[in-house]
């Protein structure tokens, strides 16, 4: 076997269909478009979803709930999760070192599921009222996270008459 003699298998390589090129093809004139109509001009397609004018499917059907975009930047972290790390002092850092939280996530909050029994310290780490009272009962402290300040609009001036 050389390199030159290389070949595919028999059948396994098929040439690919060319559509209107003469009536020999078998598409050739109309080239399996049809005659008239929208599907047989260049271009002739509408957007995904429309149908004729009839009104759509994704807006005849009802809408419900909504999932905030930003739920991919938050992780969650039990109590039990925390009993079986080995740091003291937690932060978003080590959560994402020891693989408990995505690497994608930016703020993170302890939730009140499972038991610890050890002493921790959370930084920069939100916790929920009885994530807070269970690691305060541990010996250990979880400090309130201060929400940033919300700025609101101020409104807008009138125009002076002239």
């Amino acid at each position: 076997m050389e390199l030159n003699t290389l070949k595919p298998a028999e059948g396994s390589k098929k040439a690919r269909r060319r559509v209107g090129r003469g009536i020999g093809s078998g598409l050739g004139k109309t080239a399996g478009r049809g005659h008239k109509g929208q599907k047989s001009r260049a271009g002739g397609f509408h957007k995904v979803g429309f149908e004729g004018g009839q009104m759509p499917m994704q807006r005849r059907l009802p809408k419900r709930g909504f999932k905030s975009a930003a739920l991919k930047y938050a992780g969650e972290v039990t109590l039990a999760q925390l009993q079986r790390m080995e740091a003291t002092e937690i932060d978003l850092v080590t959560l994402k070192a020891a693989g408990l939280v995505r690497q994608i996530v930016d703020n993170v909050k302890v939730i009140n599921s499972g038991q610890l029994q050890r002493k921790v310290v959370l930084k920069g780490i939100g916790a929920t009222a009885g994530a807070r009272a269970a690691i305060e009962a541990a010996g250990g402290s979880a400090p309130a996270l201060v929400a940033p300040p919300v700025v609101k609009k101020l409104p807008k001036k009138a125009k002076a008459a002239a």
